[in-house]
This record gives C-alpha cells, structure tokens and sequence, in this order.
C-alpha cells in the first residue's frame, strides 16, 4: 500500500511538472513571436537623443502617473519622445499614433 501511494504521488508530481514546462514554453513562444509585448525590441524603442522631449508625466495612453507601474517605456516616434506607463500601452499607441503624440506635444506649449 505504501509502495502504491509512492507511486501515486511521483505520477502527479511528474505531470504537475510536466503541465508547468508546457505552460513556460508555449508563454516563452508566444513572447519571441512578438505576441506579449506587441514584437517590439529594445532596438525599436529605443529614444532618440534629438528627439523633442516628453513633458507629460502621465501615460498618454492610460492617463496612469509614469512611474506608477514600474519604469516607463521611452521610444521616439517622428523625432517625439513617447513615454508610456507600460508595453501594454504601445499596442493601443501604435493603433492612432498620431491622437497620443498630439497630446504630447499639447503638453509642450503649456
């Protein structure tokens, strides 16, 4: 009865392990197929040092704080500086850049 109760629990122990590593490898693909983070790089979002500068200091987006959700995501866009609360954000960014950098550039003439 032991040796059975043994085994038992090495079975559901191996196919908790076994449901684990498919649920990371599949997160893992869907990540490297852009699928998590909208397939943007570090290369792609990387700022600009010309760029206009960012003077919101909240998430175009969301209208969340910047800083808020952890360190802002800053890319340039049409020599803009964007910053966006998280990578969540440039999805719904990349659909009407041109609404968000208006509201940038709002910020600026203030």
């Amino acid at each position: 009865m032991k040796k059975t109760n043994l085994y038992l629990l090495f079975a559901v122990g191996a196919l908790g392990v076994m449901a684990l590593s498919t649920r990371l490898t599949a997160a893992a693909a869907e990540c490297a197929m852009g699928g998590c983070c909208g397939g943007a790089t570090t290369e792609t979002l990387a700022a600009d040092a010309t760029a206009k500068p960012d003077l919101l200091e909240t998430c175009p987006v969301s209208g969340e704080k910047l800083g808020e959700m952890g360190k802002p995501l800053v890319f340039t866009y049409k020599d803009q500086e964007v910053k966006l609360c998280c990578k969540g954000c440039k999805k719904d960014f990349d659909k009407d850049p041109e609404k968000y950098i208006t509201k940038i550039r709002a910020a600026d003439k203030k």
